[in-house]
Order: structure tokens, then C-alpha cells, then sequence
């Protein structure tokens, strides 16, 4: 009885929006922490990161596997059956060999960081434009990052994929943070200037 009376002066609308920004202030805490916990377990992050993404492909291929059964009439069936195959078989060989698996894609990223830096640095040098400075930077630290993990391939698998997936997880749960507190001030300036 005290919330309601508390909050019958108020917009019902905003006390909602006013919650959602902060359920995804929470959200991006929960993220950040989880962040945090994968840096300082950098190998368990790898391994987890593997078989999440191992269970997610052989998911994925079961439900594409449903979806090609189901529209067997369609020009699209035998396509649709075998990539939901190879996502099942991708599936499998993660999860089975989760540590093969992150070393093959710790091979693939850092041929990704040095083609990308070096398209990079090639189109800041011939095109010159206005970015000129931050695209070049871009290009050398990719470049870089490449050859770092390539130096210590195959003992960099151990910790490069789970340290980028932390760093995201770091990153995005900042942003939703921010955006959580941001978007609660909002609504709370825009709820205050509606009342005056």
C-alpha cells in the first residue's frame, strides 16, 4: 500500500521504463563480473568458450535439421539438410575435441587479425582519407595481434580465445551499464520536467 501511494503521482510508463533501464544495469553488471571472472581464468574461459559454441552449432543443426525435414517439398531441402549435417558434425568434433577445436580457431584468428590489419593499412595508405591516422593504427595493431598469437601458436590457444570472449563480455556489460544509468537519468529528467 505504501508503493502504491508512493507512486500514484507517477507515470506508470516511465516507472516501467525507469525499471527495464535498470534490470539492464544489473545485466550489464552480471556481464561485467563474468568478464572479470574469465580474465582471471583465462583457460577455463577457452574451454567454456568452446563448449558453448560446440553445444550451439550441434543445436543448431538439429533445429535446421527439423526445419529442412519439414519443408521437404521445397527447392531448398537438400541445401538446408546439408549445412544442418555440418553443423551437426561441427558440433560433435567441438565438443569432443574442444582443445584441437580452439586451436584451429585461434589459427583462424590470427590469420583474420593479419589479412584485416594488412587490408587496413594498405587502404589508409592509398586512400588517405579523413581517418587516415586512426585506420593506420587499426592496421598495425591488427597486424600485430596477428603475429603475437601466430609466435606462440599452438600454446596461445589455450588462452587467446578466452580472453577475447571475456573482453567482450567486460566491454558489453559496460555498455549495458552505462546505458542502464543512462536511460534511468532520462527518464527520470523527462518524469521531473513533466511534473514542473
Amino acid at each position: 500500500m505504501v508503493r502504491r501511494s508512493r507512486s500514484s503521482g507517477r507515470n506508470p510508463g516511465a516507472v516501467r521504463l525507469g525499471r527495464g533501464f535498470g534490470l539492464l544495469a544489473v545485466l550489464g553488471i552480471v556481464l561485467a563480473l563474468a568478464g572479470i571472472v574469465g580474465l582471471v581464468y583465462v583457460g577455463v574461459a577457452t574451454l567454456t568458450t568452446m563448449l558453448l559454441f560446440g553445444w550451439l552449432l550441434l543445436i543448431g543443426g538439429v533445429v535446421g535439421l527439423v526445419h529442412a525435414v519439414q519443408s521437404r517439398g521445397s527447392g531448398f531441402f537438400w541445401l538446408a539438410a546439408i549445412v544442418a549435417a555440418l553443423n551437426i558434425a561441427a558440433g560433435v568434433v567441438v565438443l569432443r575435441r574442444p582443445d584441437a577445436s580452439a586451436a584451429a580457431l585461434t589459427m583462424f584468428a590470427a590469420l583474420l587479425f593479419l589479412t584485416g590489419g594488412l587490408f587496413r593499412l594498405a587502404g589508409a595508405v592509398v586512400v588517405r582519407g579523413p581517418q587516415f591516422g586512426w585506420t593506420l593504427l587499426q592496421g598495425v595493431i591488427g597486424i600485430l595481434l596477428g603475429i603475437l598469437v601466430l609466435a606462440n601458436w599452438p600454446h596461445s590457444s589455450l588462452y587467446v580465445i578466452g580472453c577475447f570472449f571475456s573482453l567482450a563480455l567486460l566491454f558489453d556489460g559496460l555498455g549495458l551499464f552505462a546505458m542502464g544509468v543512462g536511460g534511468r537519468r532520462v527518464v527520470g529528467m523527462v518524469e521531473q520536467r513533466g511534473v514542473a
